[in-house]
């Protein structure tokens, strides 16, 4: 299953670029930049990843963005990334990043942009990788910070997919950034949002109802309101579900506690994929492997999650059915071989 796992064509649409960046590079990018870190090594930073609370990680996750200075750091962190998810399978990639972060340390928009796109447009010819990006708002800043980002970025929108929103969830309900998801809407931009992690159902209503969101961000607290399952499922609403995340953070205790499996049972459009695997322990095969062994999911649940992957993505519907014969001459290779 570990090969299979990695070998199944996918797409990624759960995956923030800022929760990539591995120690090493951390490190690395540090020296470069003359940044001084609070930890002293790569091993301490990887041993403070013990995690209580979705605010416990965002203090670790913050400390790490600030080597990220220049055109050419968020080129490399991109490019990481991107080499690592071609190796687990991956032939789509829908990326977040969260701009605020960087351009409230004094960080050009344009710098950020520029980096991860012109990584993700390498990734389309070395690695036949396509990809989205998707610009995404700090929910525990003001909307009004979330305006003026979105008014830097809209000289940049041909780049970019859609909005999304992440950060802290609870006290932030996605009502509190409905002016600026409408003009985002008003540019031709895409929504989607983090809900329904840490945040009650209600929110999930909320990024459906008031965000217009097109897909949902974790969403697994749905199962706490059958009448919201029923509104997924009607209208075949994507959850991006993230196991390892949800663990490591404390949504769910274990692997084994999740509740994957259940969300496909109820004939949800679920998918896998990996959040901040610098930090939670694993990239997106891994994640599968994890659902795998702690869930007891087939091979047609894991080809079910690719080939929903591919469905729940903003591709158009050419390149879908493209991707979607993918993952099907995998299986009639399995059918071949077995």
């Amino acid at each position: 299953m570990t090969d299979f796992c990695a070998a199944i064509p996918k797409a990624e649409l759960h995956l923030h670029i800022e929760g990539t960046l591995e120690p090493e590079l951390m490190f690395e990018l540090a020296k470069r930049n003359g940044i001084r870190l609070r930890f002293p090594s790569v091993e301490a930073v990887r041993r403070a990843y013990q995690f209580t609370s979705l605010q416990s990680f965002l203090d670790i996750y913050y400390e790490g963005a600030k080597v990220l200075l220049r055109e050419q750091d968020f080129y490399d962190l991109t490019w990481a990334y991107l080499e690592r998810a071609h190796a687990d399978g991956v032939r789509h990639a829908e990326i977040f990043f969260d701009p605020q972060t960087h351009t409230d340390r004094g960080i050009a928009f344009e710098t950020v942009f520029s980096g991860l796109r012109r990584a993700l447009d390498d990734a389309e010819h070395a690695l036949r990788m396509s990809s989205r990006l998707i610009l995404c708002f700090l929910r525990h800043l003001t909307a009004e910070a979330a305006m003026e980002t979105l008014k830097a970025a809209l000289p940049f929108k041909d780049g970019l997919a859609a909005v999304g929103l992440d950060s802290s969830e609870v006290g932030h309900p996605p009502r509190k950034f409905a002016a600026v998801f409408e003009r985002a809407r008003a540019a031709g931009l895409l929504a989607v949002a983090h809900a329904g992690e840490e945040g009650p159902p209600e929110y999930i209503w909320e990024a459906l109802d008031v965000l217009q969101a097109r897909r949902i961000d974790h969403g697994v607290r749905c199962l706490e309101d059958p009448r919201l399952v029923e509104r997924l499922r009607a209208d075949r609403i994507p959850l991006t579900v993230c196991p390892l995340s949800n663990v490591k953070l404390r949504v769910f205790a274990t692997m084994g506690e999740h509740n994957l499996k259940r969300l496909l049972a109820a004939g949800l459009c679920v998918t896998v994929n990996s959040d901040d695997p610098a930090y939670f322990g694993g990239y997106i095969a891994a994640n599968y492997r994890a659902a795998e062994q702690g869930l007891g999911l087939s091979r047609e649940d894991l080809l079910t999650l690719a080939r929903n992957s591919f469905r729940a993505s903003f591709l158009a519907p050419p390149e879908k059915h493209a991707r979607l014969a993918e993952v099907d001459q995998f299986e009639a290779g399995l059918a071949t071989m077995s």
